[in-house]
């Protein structure tokens, strides 16, 4: 507890100047950046007709793992007797002990920034000396996963590829020869859980094909492990699962996702019903718990609330959930720099006010929350 706190204590201090010296286009583990931002900024690097054709697909090998120590010591600005404990302490697995030669602490609170800050350069290495022959090269950064967009394959394979090479040859680091690859927009690509692909000239992101199996496979064991239990506490499980995965992919192409898994997950709900009650009919079980409510049917059910008030709780429908589309942190903002204070306020504001919007999809709890910002 004691090391875990001084991590926190010099990361406090250490987030200021990673965010400084950070790449524009950095954006895992940094403060009001997300993974939504790394998205939108490949949008804007590939949707045009003009756009860079070819993507080359980096995967360092065991980033966090394999870190230089040396390098870490020199060029981080920290007290290096503090930070060589932190490398050097090892790490004990099935009672054993193990001393760590590379790599940053496992689940420490300094290891992201460490990693980020190793990383940091990568950006002007790309891009430096853009001329026309190389005026479509970008980067797009989220922790240790990146892509870099480039005219031709020429380009990335035998001048930008070498180059990432010896930058983290220095840092301690390699490229993965498996999961590095060079690929055209046409055919699509992964890049953090979203598929990104051109279709007649149009580029489309949805959720990667896993993510949707992935979802429904949770949702099946969710349901075997609520056997037994009252429909609407099963619901209440059910739709915390299915809300959420729907309000972290609502920033894409997604709709007909969404219909797709609404259709699955009632059925699977019906077999649910089924098994519960194996001595009704299905005549029975539709009249209990499958009736109208606002003008639609849905599966559902009462319950009561601690007030003694009666509601009544429907399975959550992805299909409602309104898309909408991310907008984009500005590359060059700071949220330690006072110039970026009252754009920082506004963009807050503006996220809030989407969520109010969106308050029908959001607990009555939440609601109430939200509506005492002000």
């Amino acid at each position: 507890m004691y090391d875990r706190a001084m991590q926190a204590l010099f990361a406090l201090g250490l987030k200021p100047i990673a965010e400084t010296s950070g790449d524009s286009h950095s954006y895992g583990f940094r403060e009001k950046r997300s993974l939504h931002d790394a998205i939108k900024q490949s949008f804007i690097c590939l949707a045009k007709r003009v756009s860079a054709p070819w993507i080359l697909e980096a995967d360092i090998k065991g980033c966090f793992d394999h870190i230089s120590h040396d390098w870490l010591l020199e060029h981080i600005p920290l007290p290096k007797v503090i930070l060589k404990q932190w490398l050097k302490s090892g790490f004990i697995e099935s009672s054993a002990f193990y001393d760590t030669s590379e790599g940053t602490p496992q689940g420490g609170i300094i290891s992201p920034i460490l990693c980020n800050m190793a990383l940091d350069g990568l950006q002007d290495l790309v891009i430096k000396g853009r001329n026309k022959k190389r005026r479509k090269l970008n980067i797009i950064r989220y922790a240790d996963d990146f892509i870099i967009t480039g005219a031709s394959e020429d380009i990335l394979l035998n001048e930008i590829k070498p180059d990432v090479e010896r930058f983290l040859a220095k840092r301690g680091l390699t490229l993965s020869t498996e999961k590095t690859k060079l690929t055209h927009i046409n055919e699509g690509f992964n890049f953090l859980g979203f598929t990104l692909g051109k279709f007649k000239h149009k580029l489309i992101i949805k959720p990667a094909k896993q993510k949707t199996p992935q979802l429904l496979e949770r949702v099946r064991k969710l349901l075997a492990q609520c056997h037994g239990i009252p429909f609407y506490a099963m619901l209440c499980k059910l739709n915390s699962e299915l809300r959420g995965w729907a309000y972290a992919h609502r920033k894409v192409v997604v709709k007909e996702i969404f219909s797709f898994i609404d259709n699955n997950v009632f059925k699977q709900v019906a077999n649910w019903l089924r098994h519960e009650h194996r001595n009704k009919n299905w005549s029975w079980i539709n009249k209990t718990y499958h009736k109208q409510n606002k003008g639609r049917f849905s599966w559902g059910s009462t319950y009561m609330r601690k007030e003694g008030e009666i509601k009544w709780l429907e399975l959550f429908r992805m299909a409602d959930v309104p898309v909408r589309y991310h907008t984009k942190i500005r590359s060059e903002a700071n949220p330690y720099d006072r110039h970026y204070y009252v754009y920082f306020r506004q963009r807050a504001e503006v996220n809030r006010k989407t969520a109010i919007r969106d308050r029908l999809f959001l607990s009555s709890d939440a609601y109430a929350k939200l509506t005492q910002w002000k």
